[in-house]
């Protein structure tokens, strides 16, 4: 994946982290972990990631972040999936906000509720 696509998608993942109004370190460190599973190394993690934080600040629509996802395959979008609700469920808590935003996004991304539920529940059963 490009660095550019990579900014965008982390983007999306920064801004999921944000929606409890708590950007934790353990959710910045999914997102570090993301972003190295696209054989990135750490200084370059940490600039992308930086780059997408900066990215996720100063956008107002989740458009901008899922337009980079629908070219993906299935596989990606499904790392995608797991990586954003590892971070949502990270606070042992999911609220109607969350999964609705959830929702919003599969749809956007063209990913099957069915299958983002199934990915929900084996995380929080781990």
């Amino acid at each position: 994946m490009n660095k550019e696509n990579l900014k965008k998608i982390s983007a999306l993942l920064v801004h999921v982290a944000k929606v409890d109004e708590i950007y934790t370190d353990k959710e910045r460190g999914i997102i570090k972990n993301f972003i190295i599973s696209f054989s990135y190394n750490e200084e370059d993690c940490e600039t992308i990631l930086q780059d997408s934080e900066k990215l996720e600040a100063d956008s107002i629509q989740l458009f901008n972040f899922t337009s980079a996802i629908k070219k993906e395959s299935l596989e990606v979008k499904t790392e995608i999936i797991e990586h954003l609700w590892k971070i949502i469920i990270s606070d042992k808590s999911v609220d109607q906000y969350e999964s609705s935003l959830m929702r919003r996004i599969c749809g956007l991304i063209y990913f099957p509720d069915k299958l983002s539920g199934e990915i929900k529940l084996k995380i929080l059963n781990q």
